[in-house]
């Protein structure tokens, strides 16, 4: 059984990672780097390890910090949470060879999966349908072009180490072709030092919808049903839900078995996720295409807790530890509906330029049927080093209209000052028409997102107040003689006047 756990992560998947620690009986090690000396998960950990200074690459992206770190500290095994390294196969492999037992998939998976023209191949001969296209053994702008002429327009130029949409680009005429292949190249390379590029048939409007999976090491597979990502901007999802609003019975069954196909395939162990795009909405014979694996946890693994009643995190440690899963395919099912907003430090109206700055004012909503996972609290600085995650505000109801209301109705009682939030944009997403409906897209936002994210909404009295009696406690309230044309409450996250 594993006895101390370090966790090469920060914020509140550290947190997350250290409650089921406590749950479990496992002394927790924190690490940090000098930004995150006085971060809420370093106070929370039983024992916290400084890893280096505060760029990432130095710290918590630095392999040998962080081996040095689990000698350090005695530990046994390494959690790496998401994001950073969680699906680096060197950092599996070090772990491995360090002897310390890695809370994830095998590093050869990990390896295997982490290349897209490998998964696709893989998933195809497991049965899973993957969206037509080619990957050219000739890997020069001319064998890409090739390519893309026989795959046809419209299509899709992707990098095959990519993800988040980089080294992707969109080909729809075939003036520019050349461009794109350079400009998809040159992006690959400068981001995972990868330039192989493959073609895939570009689906229009699609759905995208995950499955979330799991496997131990005695060869048992479950899936833990979808969760429906398509409001996403750029590439980076920022609403998740489950269940989808887009699958039947019959089409829930044929996703999930694709999804379990797919992990057996690729001899998966640990948590996981097999990410699809779905082709409109025809009933249960609706196409859907195989995307990618994430192997790692992610970030809307709340919204599979909530609707399933499993914890996630718990399982992961208990599976890397060698035991089996706690629970058979028939003994999982969904309850209810819930959905998560992800609220950031940035200014939708700017560009959704990141924010940092000290959380003057941070109220989290507690509210009936709201879970939130944050890694800040008031007064807590928002550091310029890494992603400006603040929470993930969960909403959990009988049915998805209640899920959404109680959603907006916390996000609209969620005061922060001192930097600005998406706080606002969430809330026009979730009283969107189309998003209401459920009929939104992955084109959503870009067709959206500009008028959604261009004004503020109206300011609470409650916010208001809140807002100002800090900015008072502060010494925050401008100088009636100041040139500034501002109030105290234009820095609140997300509430400021645009």
């Amino acid at each position: 059984m594993i006895k101390r756990l370090l966790i090469a992560n920060r914020g509140e998947i550290a947190l997350r990672v250290i409650r089921a620690c406590r749950e479990l009986g496992i002394e927790s090690v924190a690490v940090y780097s000098e930004a995150d000396a006085t971060a809420l998960h370093v106070v929370a950990a039983d024992r916290a390890i400084p890893i280096g200074p505060s760029s990432a690459a130095d710290s918590y992206l630095a392999i040998g910090r962080l081996m040095d770190a689990a000698r350090t500290s005695g530990a046994d095994s390494i959690h790496p949470g998401y994001g950073f390294l969680s699906e680096n196969a060197a950092f599996a492999s070090a772990c491995a060879a360090a002897g310390l037992i890695f809370v994830g998939p095998p590093a050869a998976v990990i390896a295997q999966m982490g290349s897209k023209i490998e998964a696709r191949r893989l998933v195809a001969a497991a049965g899973v349908p993957v969206v037509p296209g080619e990957t050219p053994d000739d890997q020069s702008d001319r064998g890409v072009r090739t390519a893309l002429d026989r795959v046809g327009l419209p299509a899709l130029i992707k990098a095959s180490a990519g993800g988040g949409g980089k080294g992707m680009r969109r080909v729809l005429h075939p003036r520019g072709v050349d461009e794109s292949i350079q400009a998809a190249r040159r992006e690959a390379v400068a981001a995972f030092g990868d330039g192989t590029l493959y073609i895939e048939r570009l689906v229009n409007a699609p759905r995208h919808v995950e499955v979330q999976v799991f496997a131990d090491n005695r060869g048992q597979v479950v899936h833990l049903f979808e969760r429906e990502c398509s409001v996403q901007r750029r590439h980076q999802k920022v609403i998740e839900e489950s269940p989808s609003p887009a699958l039947t019975p019959g089409l829930r069954a044929r996703i999930t078995a694709a999804a379990v196909a797919a992990a057996r395939a690729a001899g998966y162990r640990n948590a996981g996720t097999i990410e699809f795009l779905v082709d409109g909405s025809r009933g249960d014979q609706t196409p859907f295409y195989f995307l990618e694996v994430n192997a790692r946890l992610q970030v809307e693994h709340p919204v599979t807790e909530q609707v399933t009643g499993l914890d996630l995190v718990r399982t992961q440690i208990l599976v890397a530890a060698g035991q089996r899963l706690p629970w058979t395919q028939g003994e999982v099912s969904q309850r209810g509906h819930a959905i998560e907003a992800r609220v950031y430090a940035e200014d939708p109206a700017q560009g959704f330029l990141p924010q940092a700055g000290r959380l003057l004012l941070y109220r989290e909503p507690r509210l009936p049927g709201i879970r939130i996972d944050s890694g800040v609290a008031e007064g807590s600085e928002v550091s310029i080093y890494y992603d400006p995650l603040l929470a993930k505000v969960i909403a959990t109801a009988e049915n998805r209209d209640c899920a959404i209301a109680r959603l907006a109705a916390s996000l609209r009682a969620f005061p922060v000052l001192g930097v600005r939030t998406n706080i606002p944009f969430l809330v026009r997403i979730l009283d969107h028409p189309r998003f209401q409906n459920g009929t939104m897209d992955t084109t959503f936002l870009d067709r959206e997102g500009a008028a959604l994210a261009e004004t503020a909404p109206d300011i609470p009295l409650s916010v208001r107040a809140a807002a100002l009696a800090a900015a008072e406690d502060e010494s925050q309230v401008p100088n009636p003689e100041s040139r500034h044309d501002h109030d105290p409450w234009t820095t609140i996250v997300g509430w400021g006047r645009s």
